[in-house]
């Protein structure tokens, strides 16, 4: 038999081992529950993503936690165990213990046969973190002198002392901790060990034999390290492959940015304008099922569709590495489709394809330019990815059709052009009800009415989150199914929990989800927790850069949160990304309200009020400003006016309580509130964290609203 040569890679890496105390005594869901929130956590941490960004972390589940691997900096694994530490504050049913040690690893094939990683680094990490109790975060000596060396951490460092671990090794483990973070109790295993120690006295011989093997395995530690050292010297600037078996630079920590633009006619005559954002469309929603990509949104390419567009222009805007751009005619019952991958900094092509086939092979096309993308990436795909990369949510090029014109209506958000959407969505499902997409599309035209139309929530809501739920009875890993659900659960059934739970699970099936970030700030926001709310909504807008919604609703939860200045730095940069975005308008005449600026509030709302085409919303703030500036004609012609308009079509009840509560009428201003309760009228739900009903806040009536919507 031939020698197996060993390919042995070896690296001096900073571990974190994270273990969730009392997992196993968790019911099957709970254990899901918690798993997912504290993936979450981790990963909006500053460390974890810094570390991320630039290809120098490693991610291992361990089941009952996790391992993080850090190939930079010996501070990153502290440092990111402190900020879970804070998060966890909120989060009291999450018990953790953890261990950070720095030292050796190295790649190995386990029995899956799927790259992982070993060695002392990890094995002593484990070992220092199996020492703790909940809320311990425990170092290594190692790690400790390393951080003795600063300032900053003198104080937080506290010896524990040695203890004896599997084979004979004894640890010295130090305790990090602080008067607010971390646990400053000495470990019931220390604790145990000092008592033994005191009832069983050393009996002679052992205490050279317990020298003996610590100094076998320090001269053993020393020789691994000193080959570490060697090896890396050697290797120069090679990169530790990573669990995926690529290069760092190329796992899934490092993903890539790509924009899928709307394709462009190959000739004037018969373009069909719905093809051409449909096809990018189908691309996205493939592309998205890699976590290797962060892929922008249809609602932020549509506004690249121009024939003159520059499409290395568009992908600088977009803050893409790459731009995939193509041409698309329809001519009978043939499709001909060209596509270019493109690299955004220099322009060069990574990948191009022509294809001529029948309309009814568009799907193969579709599959072919997916998976050519991936190679051209050099993406390394797991098994589940593949088989996504290529799925057909439907063989009905008829239903496909209508589908696409669903989508290309609804990405408009105007009411007219939303109901236009629902109608091609209810088509498409007629003719494959098994198509899981078009009933995802039917759930996020109706949400998006409930509040971008004046139209009863018992008109919409219902019936999105019977479409999303049976969206994920077909396929229950469509992320941002789970992420439509969570507005619906907590817009019209008032269900937290249930909200944060799917919101949690969008973000857990895809990270780089915009919508599942964004549906869970919402969740977080409206409930007061503002922190963590915020995060979610930079990761949002972070994924999705250039998407007017994120950037004006991240200036809403900054105002939210009573963080005006904030608000106003991101409102103002949404204006320059598009004057034209009436949501924008309607944000900042609310944060020049609460600064009491109400010239400059009334105007700003005047143009939300016209850009929406007289929104209801837009049109009763104005008499809300009106009514605190001391012009009460004016607020009652607004009462007069939103009266009027209740005789046309349906006028939220929250927006009329906003008019009289200016004006001082506040029994009358808590009917319409209690009104708006009993037709769910979406706006209840910001109603714990609007600065403007500050002066119902103390009024039992007021009390008993968010007590029965569940935020009191």
């Amino acid at each position: 038999m031939a020698e197996t040569q060993l390919d042995f890679h070896l690296e001096i890496a900073h571990v974190l081992f994270i273990d969730i105390v009392g997992y196993s005594r968790l019911l099957i869901n709970e254990q899901g529950e918690v798993l997912q929130q504290l993936n979450q956590i981790v990963r909006n941490t500053s460390q974890f993503r810094k570390a991320e960004a630039s290809g120098e972390l490693i991610r291992l589940p361990t089941g009952d936690g996790m391992i993080l691997v850090f190939l930079h900096s010996a501070e990153a694994p502290v440092q990111c165990a402190i900020e879970v530490s804070e998060v966890l504050r909120s989060y009291p049913k999450i018990r953790l213990r953890m261990g950070i040690h720095s030292g050796p690893v190295n790649q190995i094939t386990d029995v899956n046969d799927k790259s992982n990683l070993a060695g002392a680094g990890i094995n002593v990490a484990q070992r220092i973190m199996d020492c703790g109790d909940a809320g311990h975060i425990l170092l290594s000596q190692r790690v400790a002198d390393d951080l003795a060396h600063y300032r900053q951490w003198q104080s937080c460092l506290h010896d524990v002392g040695e203890f004896e671990v599997k084979h004979g090794l004894r640890i010295h483990v130090v305790n990090l901790y602080t008067d607010d973070l971390g646990n400053g109790a000495l470990p019931e295993k220390f604790k145990q060990g000092k008592e033994q120690s005191i009832a069983s006295p050393t009996r002679k011989g052992e205490g050279w034999q317990r020298r003996s093997r610590i100094a076998g395995a320090l001269i053993a530690a020393i020789v691994l390290l000193l080959f570490g050292v060697w090896f890396l010297s050697q290797r120069g600037s090679q990169k530790l492959p990573g669990p995926a078996g690529g290069n760092v630079a190329h796992a899934a920590s490092n993903e890539k940015r790509i924009a899928v633009l709307p394709f462009k006619p190959l000739t004037l005559e018969n373009r069909d304008q719905v093809l051409e954002l449909g096809m990018a469309d189908s691309l996205i929603t493939k592309l998205s099922n890699s976590r290797q990509i962060i892929i922008r949104s249809l609602a932020s390419v549509r506004r690249y569709g121009g024939l003159d567009q520059d499409s290395l222009a568009a992908g600088r805007e977009l803050q893409a590495d790459s731009v995939l751009e193509g041409n698309v005619q329809k001519s009978g019952d043939h499709i001909r489709v060209t596509a270019r991958l493109i690299n955004v900094a220099d322009g060069t092509s990574l990948w191009a394809g022509t294809f001529d086939e029948k309309m009814t092979d568009v799907f193969a096309v579709q599959d072919v330019i997916s998976q050519k993308v991936a190679d051209a990436l050099s993406l390394r795909l797991s098994g589940e990815e593949k088989e996504r990369l290529t799925r057909r949510y439907t063989d009905n090029v008829e239903a496909y059709q209508l589908y696409l014109t669903g989508r290309y209506h609804w990405a408009k958000f105007t009411p007219p052009d939303i109901r236009k959407g629902i109608g091609f969505f209810q088509k498409a499902i007629e003719l494959d009800p098994k198509y899981a997409l078009a009933y995802f599309g039917f759930a996020e035209a109706n949400r998006s009415l409930s509040i971008n139309a004046d139209v009863p929530s018992k008109d919409c809501l219902p019936q999105a989150k019977a479409a999303a739920i049976k969206a994920l009875e077909i396929d229950d890993s469509l992320a941002e199914a789970h992420a439509s659900l969570s507005f619906s659960l907590i817009w019209y059934d008032w269900d937290w929990d249930g909200g944060a739970r799917e919101a949690q699970r969008a973000i857990a099936l895809n990270p780089n989800s915009a919508h599942s970030h964004f549906a869970f700030a919402h969740v977080l926001s409206d409930q007061g927790r503002h922190d963590q709310a915020l995060a979610e909504m930079a990761r949002a807008r972070e994924l999705d850069p250039v998407f007017l919604l994120y950037r004006a609703l991240e200036g809403m939860l900054f105002h939210h949160a009573r963080r005006d200045a904030e608000a106003l730095d991101r409102l103002q940069k949404a204006v320059d990304l598009d004057p034209n975005f009436w949501i924008t308008y309607l944000m900042l005449g609310k944060v020049y309200t609460q600064q009491r600026n109400y010239p400059e509030a009334i105007e700003e709302l005047g143009k939300a009020r016209e850009l929406s085409h007289g929104n209801s919303e837009a049109i009763a703030s104005i008499g809300y400003d009106a009514a605190l500036a001391g012009d009460k004609l004016k607020a009652r012609a607004v009462l007069d006016e939103l009266k009027a308009l209740s005789n046309e079509h349906y006028v939220p009840p929250v927006n009329v309580a906003l008019v009289l509560s200016a004006l001082g009428e506040k029994e009358e201003a808590l009917a319409s509130l209690e009104k708006g309760c009993a037709e769910r009228d979406v706006r209840v739900t910001l109603l714990k964290v609007d600065p403007r009903w500050d002066s119902l806040r103390s009024d039992p009536r007021f009390i008993a609203i968010l007590r029965r919507i569940g935020l009191e």
